[in-house]
Order: C-alpha cells, then sequence, then structure tokens
C-alpha cells in the first residue's frame, strides 16, 4: 500500500516577515487558496487515503499542522525531537509505516512545493508504484524536465530505460547547482532533470539501504522501532534521534547506490517556491509591471511587488525594482532581486535581540 510522507519541518527565513519560526513557508497561504502543506497533502488525495498520510515536523509546528489538517490521524503527525535532516526524518517515517504496513511503499515529498496539474504528479507517482512493485529494489526518484536553465537546482544526469516494458531511467550521475552557462548546457542536452526532491521506494528497502550505508543510524532506528507504542517511546525518540548524524538522504543512500536508483521524468510542473518574486509567476502585473496583493495606491511604481492586506493601504511613490511586503508587527522594505539580503536581514534582527518579530 502506498503511504504518503511529507516532510514538513523546515523554518525558512526566505518568506519573511510573513513567514515566522511558529507560522513558516509552509503553512502559509503563498500561491493558492490553501496553504501550502493543505495543498501539498490534497495533492495526494487519489495517492493515499488521509490514513496513510504522514507529516514528519517539529514540536514548535504540529499543533498548528494538527488544526490545518484536522482530518489526518494526529498520531500520523511524527514529531522529530531535533533537526537532523531528511536521512533520518525518512528513517524515522520508515519505522513508523512498518508498523502498521509490513509492505509500505513510501512516497516522500516536501509540504512546501508548487506543482500542477494535479493530474499529471498523480500519473507520475502512480508509474514510480509500477516500477518499485515489479522491482522491489527500486530506489524511485522523480526528476522535472527543466523549463528554464536554472542554477539554484539541483540536476540528475539520466541514463538509459531501466527496462523495455517498465517505466524509469537509469541514474548516471547527480550535479549540484550549476552556473549560468552549464545549466544551459543541461537543458540543451535534453539528459537532465531538475532533482524536485520527491522519491518513492518500499519502506523495508530504504531501512535497509541505511543499514548498509549508515548503521549507527539505522541501530538508533531500530531501538526508536521497538519503543513503538510503549510508555517509552517519547523517551527513546528524544535519547536515540538526537544522536544521529544530520545528513541528507542523497549523501547517505543515493550516491552509494546508483545501481538500485531510477528516476521518473515527471509529467508536471514544479517549482520550489522558493523566494518572493515568485509571486510573479503566480499572480497578475499591472502595467507597470507590480504584482499587488492588497491595498495599494502608487505614483512612479514599478516593477515591484507589493504585499499587505486589504484594510491596510500601502502607498508608494518614485518606487522601482521593490519588494514591499506588510504585516501586523512588521515591514520589510529591499531590493526586489537581492534574496541573500533578507536572510542577512533576518540575521540581524536575531542579533539585535528582536527574536518576537522571527
Amino acid at each position: 500500500m502506498l503511504h504518503t510522507v511529507v516532510m514538513a519541518g523546515g523554518s525558512g527565513t526566505r518568506f519573511w516577515p510573513q513567514s515566522r519560526k511558529a507560522i513558516p513557508k509552509q503553512l502559509l497561504k503563498l500561491v493558492g487558496q490553501q496553504t501550502m502543506i493543505q495543498e501539498t497533502v490534497a495533492r495526494c488525495r487519489e495517492l493515499s487515503h488521509e490514513q496513510h498520510v504522514w507529516i514528519a515536523t517539529n514540536s514548535t509546528l504540529s499543533p498548528e499542522i494538527k488544526r490545518q489538517l484536522p482530518q489526518l490521524n494526529p498520531e500520523h503527525i511524527l514529531v522529530e525531537p531535533a533537526a537532523r535532516n531528511t536521512a533520518p526524518c525518512i528513517g524515522l517515517a520508515a519505522i513508523h509505516l512498518l508498523h502498521v504496513d509490513s509492505e509500505a511503499i513510501m512516497l516522500v515529498l516536501s509540504s512546501d512545493h508548487a506543482i500542477q496539474p494535479e493530474s499529471g504528479f498523480v500519473n507520475t507517482v502512480n508509474q514510480a508504484v509500477k516500477l518499485i512493485e515489479a522491482e522491489p529494489e527500486t530506489l524511485a526518484l522523480i526528476g522535472v524536465p527543466p523549463a528554464y536553465p536554472a542554477t539554484g537546482y539541483g540536476y540528475i544526469q539520466t541514463g538509459s530505460a531501466i527496462a523495455a516494458d517498465l517505466p524509469g531511467l537509469s541514474v548516471k550521475e547527480f550535479k549540484e547547482k550549476p552556473d549560468p552557462e552549464t545549466a544551459q548546457q543541461y537543458c540543451d542536452s535534453g539528459d537532465y532533470l531538475w532533482n524536485c526532491g520527491i522519491f518513492a521506494w518500499k519502506a523495508n528497502r530504504i531501512l535497509m539501504a541505511l543499514k548498509k550505508w549508515e548503521p549507527e543510524m539505522y541501530a538508533a532506528l531500530n531501538r526508536i522501532s521497538a519503543a513503538i507504542g510503549t510508555s517509552e517511546y517519547e523517551r527513546v525518540l528524544a535519547a536515540e534521534f538526537t544522536t544521529m548524524k544530520s545528513i541528507s538522504i542523497d549523501y547517505a543512500v543515493f550516491e552509494h547506490s546508483r545501481e538500485y536508483l531510477a528516476v521518473i521524468p515527471a509529467e508536471f510542473e514544479w517549482d520550489d517556491v522558493g523566494n518572493w518574486n515568485t509571486l510573479q509567476k503566480y499572480f497578475p502585473t499591472d502595467d507597470d509591471g507590480n504584482t499587488v496583493l492588497g491595498l495599494h495606491c502608487g505614483l512612479e511604481t514599478s516593477n515591484s511587488i507589493i504585499r499587505t492586506t486589504d484594510d491596510h493601504l500601502i502607498a508608494t511613490f518614485g518606487v522601482e525594482n521593490c519588494l514591499i511586503v506588510h504585516t501586523p508587527d512588521a515591514t520589510l522594505i529591499a531590493p526586489k532581486d537581492d534574496e541573500s539580503a533578507i536572510k542577512k536581514l533576518v540575521t540581524l534582527i536575531e542579533e539585535r535581540g528582536y527574536d518576537q518579530y522571527l
């Protein structure tokens, strides 16, 4: 049976001041009518029954996730006691799945990405499941045909077909974020896909991979598994999980398991919704190139992103290429195209002791 595992523990700063530690990007309505985590779960409704959806998060976010997703089994909100990257997160989900379904297939995805159309997403995942059912040793990755020469994404170099009667291509190599010239070469070649961080495999298969390549992590996961359903679970989880190496599933497993990897080309468009500029893809611009969400009145204002509410007016004059975001307790005014500046600003706010605004 297919189980959906949504990783939702991140606390990114790129959407500050709207994104906060207690309400980060995945819990916000940014590009749709629902919050990003709500849209992620809804996208999987044709793949997994709600009782087979699991969320991996942290103690700060779990109450709000339960509030936003009341239809989910609260016991399926897995709370990590510390941030340890994707390999421990996936391992923790895998041991929980195996406690309820010894043949569980895991679909692993992030909680804060935009995907369309939903039908293409469902078809792509079903292809991955078909491959895994035929070849249970397979670790399936989903790769997105690049829409442009992106320098902010990792790439997967594809090889030949896995089999004549099965979906999927072999994986030749993983490529880190390229420079613009290399990214263009990747796009022109037709042999590269964006690595979008969506995976599928049998739960017991990924644990065996961790056993081989991260034996200490596997041993700790086994001890946690033995405590599931007992009064000792929280204590054992806290003791064991916090000792695990912080490492991504890419480095923990994929780099060592090339012969078992397969990549399914996506039948959907994908966006990691990485910064405020993304809004211009999803909302219209006015005649001056401004994307405005909320109440705004401007003169000589162009090529800017302005986000406020319907009861708070932002008035601008002589503004160009700016990002202006209003929230009840903080307002950001910044150059539109300097993503790194927002990260530096958030760091400065923390250093100044203004933690209540983070």
